[in-house]
């Protein structure tokens, strides 16, 4: 079974500031919060070269610890393990690249820090 969740807060903005990123630079975003019971992808897209699966983290400017320091190695082979399973089911002749988006916020202020085939 397959869904796209509604979620809400800061970490939806974080999604959807990044799907207008990769929107404003050429990709069409395909999916956002692809879920099976292994996990979730928050973002797949593509542009005319890959397939991306996109795993974005929204922090506060001075957080403990940093979006891309909570990706660890058990997180990269839940979102593998899903790019697989999702394309078994759904056919691409492009090769897939895994991207990272770490969007930091300070107030109303957000930035972003997109890293191309992060993992």
């Amino acid at each position: 079974m397959y869904y796209e969740k509604k979620v809400t807060g800061v970490g939806a903005f974080g999604e959807k500031f990044t799907a207008d990123y990769l929107r404003k630079n050429g990709y069409i975003v395909i999916k956002k919060n692809f879920s099976n019971r292994f996990g979730e992808i928050d973002i797949i897209a593509e542009n005319d070269d890959y397939i991306v699966f996109v795993e974005v983290k929204t922090r506060a400017k001075n957080s403990l610890v940093s979006g891309s320091e909570s990706v660890d190695a058990a997180k990269i082979n839940r979102v593998r393990n899903l790019a697989n399973d999702f394309l078994s089911k759904f056919n691409t002749e492009k090769p897939p690249r895994f991207d990272f988006s770490e969007v930091t916020y300070e107030g109303d202020m957000f930035s972003i820090d997109y890293i191309e085939s992060a993992f």
